[in-house]
């Protein structure tokens, strides 16, 4: 099986242009690298884009990048994909730095793009904001969880790393502990974005700043139980939950098949499981999150 080796980036409509740009470049720091009349692209790393938004009538996440192994064969993934009965899209410089790309949409609506190699584009880092190390991963409201899972696994390559229940998973496509989040829920959209932070001192700082700036934290800070990573969330100009987080679960050998051990972990080794539905798997401490924060 080909699987996905990343996240690359993750796409946005916006019925304001400006104040999103301003929020990712004023607030936390990613720097804008092109735009066009209704486009912009943003970067944190050394790709050319981490987010790209675009002027819509309605704010959702619309699209979601994935790269295969550099020296993978896209088409085969393509066939890959086909073979579950899904339509395949190719495209040729379909965005800047990417020659070439395939799309096919998952089961909640939402746009997969998947590509082989892209140009890099050393972009310094931003000297204001928060400026994010990178694009950690996207979580989503869904109407089948369990459908949805088994799509990410069973057609991407996607790995369960735990469960909290029946309802919501978190799985990866590499070694981090999640890159993409799925909850219940009686509806689908994008529950938050998040992007990983250096360390405790960066998240105090962020904190700061974002209090500075307007932007007042709706949970956090804590350690959660799944995935054990440390976490603040707040929402950005559109309304979406924008997560900071650093200290993430690592799986850095699947064949061991646990994540790097660290003093916080409750299992030793630290293996994928079904949490229940308990505070300590939503966070070993902090205040608990406000009511209705899943929804």
């Amino acid at each position: 099986m080909i699987r996905v080796k990343r996240i690359a980036h993750a796409a946005f409509l916006t019925p304001d242009l400006d104040r999103q740009i301003d929020y990712y470049t004023e607030v936390l720091g990613l720097t804008l690298v092109e735009r066009e009349a209704d486009t912009a692209y943003l970067a944190s790393t050394l790709d050319h884009h981490s987010v790209v938004l675009r002027k819509a009538s309605e704010a959702k996440c619309d699209r979601l990048a994935f790269q295969i192994a550099p020296d993978g064969d896209l088409e085969a993934f393509a066939k890959q994909v086909e073979t579950h009965g899904i339509k395949v899209e190719r495209k040729s410089s379909p965005e800047p730095t990417i020659p070439e790309m395939i799309s096919f949409s998952d089961p909640k609506g939402t746009i997969l793009e998947v590509f082989r190699e892209r140009a890099f584009a050393p972009q310094p880092f931003n000297e204001k904001g928060i400026v994010p190390l990178k694009l950690g991963h996207v979580a989503f409201n869904v109407v089948d969880v369990k459908k949805v899972a088994a799509f990410y696994c069973d057609v991407l390559g996607f790995r369960v790393s735990d469960w909290m229940g029946d309802f919501f998973a978190f799985l990866r496509c590499g070694p981090d502990h999640h890159t993409i989040n799925l909850v219940d829920s009686q509806r689908a959209k994008v529950h938050h974005i998040a992007f990983e932070l250096r360390n405790w001192g960066h998240i105090q700082t962020a904190c700061d700043y974002l209090s500075t700036h307007g932007y007042p934290l709706v949970w956090g800070p804590g350690r959660h139980g799944i995935g054990h990573n440390l976490f603040t969330y707040h929402h950005n100009p559109d309304g979406h939950l924008t997560e900071l987080f650093s200290e993430l679960d690592r799986m850095n050998d699947e064949e061991l098949g646990y994540f790097e051990p660290r003093p916080w972990h409750r299992d030793r080794p630290q293996k994928p499981k079904v949490w229940a539905k308990d505070p300590m798997a939503a966070n070993l401490w902090g205040i608990t999150p406000p009511d209705g924060f899943l929804d």
